[in-house]
């Protein structure tokens, strides 16, 4: 079997409140994953700030920007120059009053790909993101750029079968899942156990049932009353995880995967073949009465 072997660049790092400092630190990191011989760079969820939804204050609207703007513009000067194609996760204004969580796709001769708008929006204490966001209307986004098709989902979005089979659908190569997820302080040890286990388990389900590889990068660090529990991961089309970073560290990790085994797994796992799209009428409705 022909391989197609792409280098995957994660970065998990923690926040300081200085949005400027953030920025450099991870341009600083995306020099180092390219040095490692990072292909794709993947950053984690709102990289350039706190996680300022865990409390609702509208001071926090200031730390929003266009896209393309700003931070885009210098890191398709980035990617352009090292040659990396940029996974980049930000707060967008898209006009006064009206925010998304967005990411945006950055190709390896520095041009701007497109944007991806995060479609579900979570609402729980420590994750008040309904104040600041408004859900995505891009629909399910893939981007064809120079070293596979990246399909872009976020967070929350990690828990929908859905938005993973539709995105793998569509002729993603590769799933990413920008992140910011962690523990309360108040909680024991068994529940965050068992919380971080259903977090990848899931994830891994959307490898194995769309034969596709995940890559998932989620930040660390203590923010407030969260301890946000890093554990990045990147798994193969059949969910074995092929790399998960420590919960409690800052990493620059680069690691191969080969594309080539989606078709592998398809045929010998041929959910997409047997798939009865007939029945599936039933999914579209809030709940079956």
């Amino acid at each position: 079997m022909k391989t197609r072997e792409v280098a995957i660049g994660l970065i998990q790092a923690d926040c300081v409140a200085d949005k400027e400092t953030n920025i450099a630190r991870t341009i600083e990191r995306v020099k180092e994953a390219a040095a490692k011989g990072a292909q794709i760079v993947c950053l984690q969820e709102l990289f350039a700030s706190l996680y300022f939804c865990d409390v609702e204050d509208h001071d926090n609207f200031l730390l929003a920007e266009s896209i393309p703007g700003p931070t885009t513009e210098r890191f398709q000067s980035l990617a352009g120059e090292l040659g990396v194609v940029i996974v980049a996760s930000l707060f967008e204004k898209r006009t006064e009053g009206l925010y998304h969580n967005t990411i945006a796709v950055i190709d390896a001769d520095g041009s701007y790909l497109g944007k991806y708008r995060k479609m579900h929006i979570p609402d729980d204490p420590g994750y008040y993101e309904k104040f600041y966001f408004t859900p995505g209307d891009l629909g399910y986004k893939v981007f064809d750029t120079r070293f596979g098709k990246i399909g872009t989902l976020i967070c929350w979005d990690q828990w929908y079968p859905e938005a993973a089979r539709i995105t793998s659908l569509m002729g993603a190569d590769i799933l990413v899942y920008p992140t910011a997820i962690g523990w309360a302080e108040s909680q024991d040890e068994a529940t965050n156990v068992e919380q971080y286990n259903a977090w990848q388990t899931v994830q891994r389900g959307h490898s194995v049932a769309n034969g596709i590889h995940v890559i998932a990068v989620n930040r660390t660090g203590n923010e407030g009353p969260m301890k946000f529990w890093g554990g990045s991961f990147v798994t193969n089309p059949f969910g074995t995880v092929l790399y998960q970073a420590p919960h409690d560290k800052e990493v620059v990790e680069v690691v191969t995967i080969d594309l080539a085994k989606t078709g592998y797994y398809r045929t010998h796992w041929p959910f997409f073949r047997d798939r009865r799209i007939d029945s599936f009428e039933p999914i579209t409705r809030r709940y079956i009465d």
